[in-house]
């Protein structure tokens, strides 16, 4: 989950394109074909829904489910909320649980969701180091004060290059 209001006013970007997202979230797959077997998917919503998708494609994982939780309400950053919270019947499972999303970044919605399920395996494509203790398997990290754009949020529009005199 990312959190909107630690954007970097640095500028630091990393954007994704839908091509680079499908790679990065099979090879996360590929690595996850090893840790397993898993036989539950628990997303966080919403970032967490295009990976959970295709890692449960590639591992051939039928039960998706999701958590939701929300930390900011008109643009100001609270108390974390559970919108949305996960069956009982995999909150009781011993094993087999892997937990799916896009980005780890402070680990803040991950402490959360670590806490209910434990025995987990948590994997994100991405993770910055201050929710990286938090992650099992990923694949990029970035330094915390990047902002990846994530394609889901892009648009086809002109780049500048990063040096001005590169225009």
């Amino acid at each position: 989950m990312r959190d909107h209001a630690l954007r970097p006013t640095a500028e630091k970007r990393f954007p994704v394109s839908w091509d680079q997202f499908h790679r990065d979230t099979r090879a996360l797959a590929w690595r996850l074909s090893g840790a397993g077997p898993f036989e539950v998917i628990v997303t966080i919503t919403r970032g967490g829904l295009v990976p959970a998708a295709i890692v449960a494609r590639e591992l051939g994982i039928r039960i998706i489910e999701t958590i939701s939780i929300a930390s900011y309400r008109d643009r100001k950053q609270g108390e974390l909320a559970v919108l949305k919270a996960i069956a009982a019947e995999i909150l009781q499972r011993e094993s087999g649980v892997l937990i799916v999303d896009d980005l780890v970044d402070t680990g803040a919605t991950a402490r959360v969701v670590r806490d209910l399920l434990p025995r987990a395996h948590f994997a994100a494509v991405y993770a910055k180091p201050q929710g990286r203790p938090l992650v099992d398997t990923f694949i990029t990290e970035v330094s915390q004060d990047t902002w990846i754009d994530f394609p889901w949020d892009l648009g086809l529009t002109f780049q500048p290059p990063l040096s001005p005199e590169g225009v």
